[in-house]
């Protein structure tokens, strides 16, 4: 998933920031998650209700050392679902990516809000003044591609 932002502003944000969330849950499920129905009587009790629909693979920002071993990756933050890429000059881009494995089949939707800054103060806004946000419909098939080596060594994929 690849979230592009760019600073048509004439200030500079000062940390770029995007948060992924399930619309249907919000925060209470984790980024590319959902949450699994509540406990009824005689189930065990669960530290956690969500569940990821896809692992996060790499997250966005530099692979550094964290990345290199398993770790959250250049961008991560403190704040649920949150990832930030520092210092945005205005006209400049930031681009935001996630090497994503789908593991639940289903349709899902995923949505990004888009923050000029981590602690409140500065707030990324469309040209009308409206938060920068998007989101969209995924449908993860349960059958797996067709997929076969041609005689040349090619890797062929068909719909």
């Amino acid at each position: 998933m690849v979230v592009t932002v760019k600073n048509t502003g004439h200030a500079a944000m000062p940390d770029v920031a995007v948060t992924v969330t399930n619309p249907e849950y919000g925060d209470a499920a984790q980024s590319f998650g959902v949450l699994i129905p509540e406990n009824h009587a005689g189930q065990p009790i669960l530290a956690s209700r969500s569940r990821p629909v896809w692992i996060i693979n790499q997250a966005p920002g530099q692979c550094g050392y964290s990345c290199k071993h398993l770790g959250p990756g250049g961008a991560a933050t403190a704040y649920t679902d949150t990832w930030a890429l520092g210092r945005l000059a205005p006209g400049r881009t930031a681009t935001f990516e996630w090497h994503l494995t789908a593991i639940k089949a289903g349709t899902y939707r995923v949505r990004y809000q888009v923050a000029a800054g981590l602690n409140g103060y500065a707030r990324a806004v469309t040209a009308a003044g409206r938060p920068v946000s998007g989101g969209y419909a995924v449908t993860i098939s349960a059958a797996p591609r067709s997929t076969y080596v041609e005689n040349d060594g090619r890797v062929v994929s068909s719909p």
